[in-house]
């Protein structure tokens, strides 16, 4: 038995910044950064402007900044990590933005995309914690995991279980990352959570340490909602597109979605729109062959009685 899922987040792309989301306190200043990014480009595109020409304006208009091709190039590809007021400024002058409210709207989204969030204070375990930035501000999260549960539905037990079966042995650390761990899941229990779909196959469930597996499989059965559903992809469904790896699909209300390859070293994100709608693609086909929520349910249900 299958269940297709129907809901889908539209990208709607705008020409001025939106106002701050509910969850501003969590918000991501990586997709701040791409959504300035990609603002600034449709501004200059508009005009006919090169990067060039931009460039020349702006160092007539400010003399003492130094301005180049070069530069804006950096400014729209997100390679400037904080983008001063003065020269975004600048920017709004020679695109032509003169109105009050839209150049602070401008300003308040290039401050917010210089901020920095809460796993900043964990980069000692998380590098510069780019996916948990972007997961933060998702509004929607379809993933598929093919030999763990997802981070985002493991309980403290199972992660550091997970974090010890990696190799750590440093107990500070594996500490350090099952902390952040649970601090991520904190997104599911916003009152403006993201809707999560999470595919997860048998082996995956097969493979839960004896020790854990009751409480992780009980976390499982009573984590599903309408707007979180847990399902499992069966040995019984045969070979799929997703057997490949596990990836995650990001959606975002005002922003072009993003796709999430983890690796055993780093991870890899995707932007291509061709890239992405392959991976939404393959989801789709894998969500096909999975069992519905109530037959996982009942699968979760039976393995954990047989962990018992």
């Amino acid at each position: 038995m299958s269940q297709k899922s129907t809901r889908r987040v539209e990208s709607r792309h705008r020409t001025s910044p939106s106002a701050r989301s509910a969850h501003e306190l969590a918000a991501s200043p990586t997709l701040r950064r791409r959504r300035l990014a990609r603002q600034l480009l449709t501004l200059r595109a508009n005009k006919g402007f090169t990067v060039d020409a931009v460039g020349k304006e702006a160092k007539k208009r400010s003399p003492g900044r130094p301005w180049s091709a070069a530069k804006v190039t950096r400014i729209e590809n997100r390679q400037l990590q904080h983008l001063r007021e003065a020269d975004l400024l600048t920017l709004l002058d020679i695109y032509g933005i003169t109105d009050e409210e839209e150049r602070a709207a401008y300003v308040k989204l290039a401050k917010e995309a210089s901020q920095a969030g809460w796993w900043v204070g964990y980069r000692d375990v998380l590098g510069t914690g780019a996916y948990i930035d972007l997961e933060t501000e998702a509004t929607e999260l379809r993933t598929y995991e093919a030999l763990y549960i997802p981070g985002l539905l493991q309980t403290q037990e199972y992660a550091r279980a997970i974090v010890r079966g990696s190799g750590i042995t440093d107990e500070h650390q594996v500490n350090r990352r099952v902390e952040a761990r649970m601090m991520r899941r904190q997104i599911l229990e916003r009152s403006d959570a993201p809707v999560f779909t999470a595919l997860i196959d048998e082996a995956a469930v097969r493979k839960l340490p004896r020790e854990v597996a009751p409480a992780q499989l009980r976390h499982l059965i009573v984590m599903q909602r309408p707007a979180l559903r847990v399902r499992i992809v069966p040995d019984a469904s045969g070979p799929h597109p997703a057997m490949n790896g596990s990836f995650v699909v990001m959606g975002f209300p005002h922003d072009p979605s993003v796709v999430y390859l983890e690796q055993s070293m780093t991870g890899l994100f995707l932007e291509d729109q061709r890239e992405v709608e392959h991976y939404e693609r393959v989801f789709a086909a894998v969500e096909d062959a999975a069992l519905s929520v109530d037959d996982s349910v009942a699968f979760l249900e039976e393995s954990l009685t047989r962990s018992q």
